[in-house]
This record gives C-alpha cells, structure tokens and sequence, in this order.
C-alpha cells in the first residue's frame, strides 16, 4: 500500500527557491516534450528501470511534490498530471532515486479520462489522491 508523504505541519512552509525553480524548468520542459515528441518517445526514455536506485524518502517526496504543485498553479497555462508527474519523475531520476510513473484511465462522463501519478518505492509523490478511481495501463519505471 502506498502511503501518503504529508509530513508534520512543521514543514509547511515556502519551498526552497532554488526547488521551485527546478520544477519550474521541469515542468516547461515536460509541458514542451508533451506537445513537440510521441508519447513513445517520452515512455522509452521513461521506463529506464536502474538496480539499486533507492526510494525517495517522505521529506524528499513530500518538497518536490510540495515545489511541482506550487509552481503549477502559477503557470500562465495549466499543468496537468502528465506535466506534473514527468516534473517529479525527472526531479527524482536527478537525485538518483528509484520512481515509478503510472498511467491509468477511467469512464467519465461517456469519455475516457486518463491519469498520471507518481511513486518512488512505497511513498507517494505526486498525483496520488485519485489513483483508486483509475486502471492501471502501464508503469514506467526509473
């Protein structure tokens, strides 16, 4: 089971500058990858499993989803799951932590909703709220 990485409400705070400005640039350059390259292209480089990568812990989880959702919300566009979970994928893979991206979908509404969310081992990181409401498609791991 999953277990979710809010911490103490002693860490609610601003996250570190130079953290956002991280996911800040990972986050333009996911929304750039999703609308310039084939989902196959961005899933190949995804799915690079790595032995002995060490999970995130909840204090490392808990900052980059805290900084991709901060800076998210101030984008002149929104940034959606897809853009998010590539942010925390590639933030992690450059901490060199283990992390899986999970993408999954749903009917809704006589439509199909797709879902990106993010793990690292057991610790959720970002876009796993909603994760029960969706099938699991594909996991790609890093």
């Amino acid at each position: 089971m999953i277990r979710p990485s809010a911490l103490p409400r002693a860490h609610d705070r601003p996250a570190p500058p130079a953290l956002l400005a991280e996911a800040g640039a990972a986050i333009l350059a996911a929304s750039l990858a999703i609308r310039l390259a084939e989902f196959r292209s961005i899933a190949k480089r995804l799915d690079q499993p790595r032995t002995g990568q060490p999970a995130a812990d909840r204090e490392t989880a808990y900052w980059i989803r805290r900084a991709v959702l901060a800076y998210g919300r101030r984008l002149p566009w929104r940034a959606k799951c897809f853009e998010q979970g590539l942010a925390a994928a590639w933030m992690l893979r450059r901490r060199g932590m283990a992390y899986a991206l999970h993408y999954g979908a749903a009917p809704r509404n006589g439509e199909l909703a797709a879902h990106v969310w993010v793990t690292s081992g057991p610790t959720a990181v970002v876009g796993c709220e909603n994760r029960e409401a969706f099938s699991l498609l594909a996991t790609f791991a890093g």
